[in-house]
């Protein structure tokens, strides 16, 4: 079984999401008995939306536990170096030498609106294993983009 590297952040995150949705399993339980009392189920369409939303909650519950129970918790601060690895916060100047700041996260803390980048990403895979002052060519559907690493922090 792969590990799943994550920010404690993430971790947390994640454990939060599959208590609420643990928590909402009762409810679930208890909107389909009540469904189940008004008759006729082929035209039930509470009773039916209830089992579809029981159906999405324990298929969500089992791709989170899946997570949780493969993470690997990284702590950024713990790490050094001018090389990037999962966790660094990477500072790229694009071609007007306009500075972008990404961190490397696991895919379930992305979030790009945030410069947090997964490391399976076109940017995240073009960035790991790379040091200081390395260029990077990134393929996106805007086309060809090159950027120069010109920071690499572990904070």
């Amino acid at each position: 079984m792969d590990k799943v590297p994550m920010l404690a952040e993430g971790y947390e995150t994640l454990t939060a999401e599959l208590k609420e949705l643990r928590a909402e399993r009762p409810q679930i339980v208890d909107a389909i008995e009540e469904a189940r009392a008004h008759g006729d189920l082929s035209e039930n369409a509470e009773y039916h939306a209830a089992k579809e939303r029981q159906g999405q909650v324990e298929a969500m519950i089992a791709d989170i536990e899946n997570k949780v129970t493969r993470a690997q918790i990284i702590d950024p601060t713990t790490l050094s170096g001018d090389k990037i690895v999962f966790g660094a916060t990477v500072t790229l100047l694009d071609d007007d030498d306009k500075p972008i700041k990404y961190q490397i996260v696991g895919q379930t803390e992305a979030n790009a609106s945030k410069g947090m980048i997964s490391y399976s990403s076109p940017i995240g895979k073009a960035l790991i294993g790379k040091s200081l002052g390395d260029e990077i060519e990134v393929t996106v559907p805007a086309g060809d983009k090159f950027y120069l690493v010109d920071k690499v922090e572990y904070i």
